[in-house]
């Protein structure tokens, strides 16, 4: 079975990429290279002996969509993953956001529309819920007014695979995750943000490694235990084990209705100043960091309740947070060797 990865050289794609080939999967990849490197290939063919199939392709271009579905009549699934994902930037640059992560998600949705059946798991998010009411979130917490214009494209883009479902051969799971962290343990692929991260660990990471000077950690004023925003950090070989079942619960027809929604977390929330103590743990290094004023579109508090994946995909977290740090550690060495 050919499985399409859309954004798989980025950091969730390339572990889901390895995950899909250990599991016999035929992988496709396409990506527009926008915030990731070649070089990953190179990193997935050493960890499974296999290199997938690889085509640059920036999916905002429908015709290029259009042909490339042409030629590749032959797929089972995909796994969306292609999107911009920074709340900060998407607040600076709304339209980015909606072109990039609305627009590429219906060009593959029309194009999926004419086969006599597909099966497609959308890289969601837990921004989807906005400031929950209630911890831990479950599926069924409702959807509040997204806090960031990244949010609501996760929003509109769930909405859209859902009306979409009814009226087609496609079936669909979203997979709504929490904070992604760490690295393949063979340290061959991890997270690689071209420019200043946007995320929380690789900022830790290059800070520790002295290519940044200080980490600067927003706002210790929120109503947690040490002021600090709480997140729940999963790790990323986890998370991508979890597309896998998720997608493997499609092609064999497991799925009890057309759209399913999975959390996917570890059910334990993080302060900022915690994750920073997990990685002066795992490093035995001091980390400098200061604190600066709060960042518009970032919440007070996320964790998962992830019972529903527990019992109905089979499929649980295995990794601390400190050993997400510790792979995160390793590949930060890594690179900057």
């Amino acid at each position: 079975m050919k499985i399409l990865v859309t954004g798989g050289l980025g950091f969730i794609g390339s572990h889901t990429v390895v995950e899909l080939q250990k599991e016999g999967f035929d992988v496709i990849v396409v990506d527009n290279l926008s915030n990731t490197s070649l070089h990953v290939l190179e990193g997935i063919q050493n960890i499974t002996g296999k290199l997938p199939e690889f085509e640059k392709l920036d999916l905002r271009d429908k015709a290029g969509v259009q042909y490339f579905f042409k030629r590749h009549k032959d797929i089972s699934g995909v796994i969306h993953f292609a999107a911009s994902k920074a709340v900060g930037e998407s607040v600076e640059n709304p339209l980015l956001y909606y072109e990039n992560n609305i627009n590429a998600l219906v060009y593959i949705l029309q194009e999926l529309q004419q086969k006599p059946e597909a099966s497609f798991i959308f890289s969601s998010s837990c921004t989807v819920y906005g400031q929950a009411e209630k911890m831990p979130i479950t599926e069924d917490a409702s959807i509040q007014i997204a806090m960031s214009p990244y949010g609501n494209t996760k929003q509109i883009g769930e909405e859209i695979i859902t009306d979409t479902a009814k009226v087609t051969n496609i079936n669909a799971i979203l997979l709504r995750y929490f904070n992604p962290i760490g690295a393949h343990p063979s340290v061959e692929i991890g997270e690689l943000p071209i420019g200043v991260p946007q995320n929380l660990v690789p900022f830790i990471t290059q800070t520790g490694s002295g290519l940044r000077e200080v980490l600067a950690v927003y706002g210790n004023d929120y109503p947690t235990p040490d002021g600090t925003a709480v997140r729940d950090y999963i790790h990323v070989v986890d998370l991508a084990k979890a597309h896998v079942i998720a997608l493997q619960r499609l092609l064999h027809k497991k799925n009890t209705a057309k759209v399913e929604t999975f959390n996917l977390g570890t059910g334990t929330g993080s302060s900022v100043l915690e994750v920073i103590k997990a990685f002066e743990k795992v490093s035995g290094q001091k980390l400098p960091y200061k604190i600066v004023a709060r960042r518009e579109g970032d919440i007070t508090s996320a964790y998962a309740n992830t019972d529903k994946a527990n019992t109905v995909l089979g499929w649980k977290a295995q990794s601390s947070l400190e050993e997400g740090m510790a792979s995160a550690w390793k590949w930060e060495q890594k690179i900057r060797k």
